[in-house]
C-alpha cells in the first residue's frame, strides 16, 4: 500500500479565491519509491486519496506555529489538557481556537505545534470525505531534510503566493507566507523569496528548495546576488517522505478521536453482501428444515396416539404413547401368565444360565462369587465377591444372545437389563 503526501496551501492563498486551489502531491509506496508526483486539487486526488493506505497533509510552514516550550513531567491525557495554558503567553489567538500537538520531551523541553482548529477541520472533513481512512497532518517546515550546520529552506508556489518554510534543527522550524510579487520575471520573484529568507538567516549556510521548473530561475537570481552560502536545489519528494516519517508532531491528534485511523470498507461491501445474502439463505433453509421435521414429528405423534387409541379405547389420558404401550402389553403379558423381558424372573434365569456357563479361563484367579442380587426398576443389580473376580470383557459378549445388557455402576456392582 502508498501513502500519499500533499502539500496543501496555505489558509492565505485562500482569501478571495472562487475555485479549489492546486496541490502539489505524490503517491510514494513502502520502499519510498515516488509512484506518482504532480499538481491537482483534491476533488481531482479523489481516487488516489481512497487507493491510498495513508494521507500524510503537509500543512503549510504559514499555517503552523513550533514553539518551545518547558514542559513539567505529565501523562498523555494531562499533557493534552495543559498544553492552552502552557503556550498562552506565546499565542496571539485565543488557545480555544487552536489545535495543539507535542513531540517528545528532550532536555525537559518540547516542541509544541499549533494551527487554526476550524481551518484543520475544514481539511479534515474534505479529506474524510474523499475517502481518506487513515490522516495525518505534519508541518512542512519538518519535512526538510536536516543538515547541519546548514539551514534546510524551501519555498512552495501556490499561484501568485509562495509558502516559504525554514528548519533550524531537527524540533523547530518557521514560515512565513510571500503574497501577490508585483514583479513580472521570475528572476525578480526570485530574488525577493531570497532577500526574505536572508532577513531570517542572514549569515546562515542555506539549502534552498524550490520547484524543478524554477530551478533555473533561483540560481540566476543566487548568481546576481553573488550569495555563496546559499544553494539551490530541487524538490525532492524521497527525502521529504523520509524526514515526514520521523515527525511525531501529528496534528490530527488535536482533533481528537474522529481524526483516527478510518476503516476503508468500499472494498469489503460485496463480499459483505455475498456473506449477509449466504446467511439469510442458511437460516431460511434452516427454518425451512426445521418446519418439515417438525411436521414429519407431528404426523407420526398424531400416528402413534391414534394406534394406541385403536388398541385402548378405554384408556382417556395419553402422555408417551410408546411407553404406555408397552406397560400395557406387559401388563397383559403378565395378566395371561407369560413373564415379561424385563421380569424379575427372565433377568435372574438368564443371568444364572450366563453365569454358570462362565468358563474358569476367563475369570480373574480369585474364585468368583455373588454377594447379593437386588430387583430394582426392572433391572437385576449384582455384587460380586471379590470386586475384580469377573471380567468384563469376558462375560458382555455371553449376556449378547440373551438379549441382556451389563452397566458397571462401581467396582463390583453389574446392572442387568433387558436389551432392547
Amino acid at each position: 500500500m502508498s501513502i500519499l503526501y500533499i502539500r496543501h496551501p496555505p489558509k492565505a492563498a485562500f482569501d478571495g479565491a472562487l475555485v479549489p486551489l492546486p496541490c502539489r502531491f505524490a503517491l510514494v509506496s513502502n520502499s519510498g519509491a515516488v509512484e506518482r508526483e504532480g499538481l491537482s486539487t483534491l476533488p481531482g486526488l479523489s481516487d488516489a486519496i481512497r487507493q491510498a493506505a495513508k494521507i500524510v497533509l503537509l500543512l503549510a510552514a504559514s499555517d503552523v506555529s513550533l514553539l518551545r516550550v518547558k514542559v513539567p513531567p505529565l501523562s498523555s491525557a494531562r499533557l493534552k489538557v495543559a498544553l492552552p495554558n502552557l503556550v498562552e503567553d506565546q499565542l496571539m489567538s485565543d488557545p480555544s481556537e487552536c489545535a495543539f500537538a507535542a513531540g517528545a520531551a528532550q532536555d525537559g523541553m518540547r516542541t509544541v505545534a499549533v494551527v487554526n482548529r476550524a481551518w484543520l477541520e475544514q481539511l479534515s472533513a474534505s479529506l474524510t470525505a474523499l475517502g481518506a481512512r487513515q490522516l495525518a497532518a505534519v508541518p512542512a517546515q519538518l519535512c526538510l531534510p536536516h543538515q547541519p550546520p546548514a539551514v534546510a529552506a524551501a519555498v512552495t508556489e501556490f499561484g501568485s503566493d509562495r509558502d516559504v518554510a525554514l528548519r533550524w534543527s531537527e524540533q523547530d522550524g518557521i514560515g512565513f507566507c510571500i503574497g501577490a510579487i508585483a514583479q513580472n520575471s521570475a528572476e525578480a520573484a526570485a530574488r525577493e523569496v531570497i532577500d526574505a529568507l536572508r532577513l531570517m538567516a542572514p549569515q546562515a549556510d542555506l539549502i534552498l528548495q524550490v520547484a524543478p521548473a524554477s530551478v533555473a530561475a533561483y540560481q540566476r537570481a543566487v548568481a546576481d546576488t553573488g550569495d555563496a552560502q546559499l544553494q539551490i536545489a530541487a524538490e525532492d519528494w524521497v527525502q521529504c517522505a523520509a524526514a515526514a516519517k520521523n515527525v511525531t508532531l501529528n496534528l490530527m491528534t488535536g482533533l481528537g478521536a474522529s481524526a483516527g485511523p478510518q476503516v476503508n470498507w468500499r472494498p469489503w461491501r460485496w463480499p459483505a453482501a455475498l456473506a449477509l445474502l449466504a446467511a439469510v439463505v442458511n437460516i431460511v433453509g434452516l427454518n425451512a428444515s426445521w418446519l418439515q421435521l417438525q411436521h414429519e414429528a407431528d404426523f407420526l405423534h398424531d400416528g402413534m396416539n391414534q394406534t394406541f387409541r385403536a388398541a385402548f379405547p378405554k384408556e382417556s389420558v395419553i402422555i408417551d404413547p410408546v411407553a404406555q404401550m408397552r406397560q400395557k402389553l406387559s401388563a397383559s403379558k403378565q395378566g395371561s401368565g407369560q413373564a415379561g423381558p424385563d421380569d424379575f424372573l427372565t433377568l435372574a434365569g438368564a443371568f444364572g444360565n450366563v453365569w454358570d456357563s462362565l468358563p474358569q479361563a476367563q475369570t480373574n484367579k480369585a474364585q468368583p462369587a455373588i454377594a447379593a442380587i437386588e430387583y430394582r426398576e426392572r433391572s437385576l443389580l449384582v455384587r460380586l465377591k471379590p470386586a475384580d473376580a469377573v471380567k468384563l470383557d469376558a462375560i458382555r459378549p455371553l449376556l449378547a444372545p440373551h438379549k441382556l445388557a451389563l452397566t458397571e455402576l462401581s467396582a463390583g456392582v453389574w446392572q442387568i437389563r433387558s436389551a432392547p
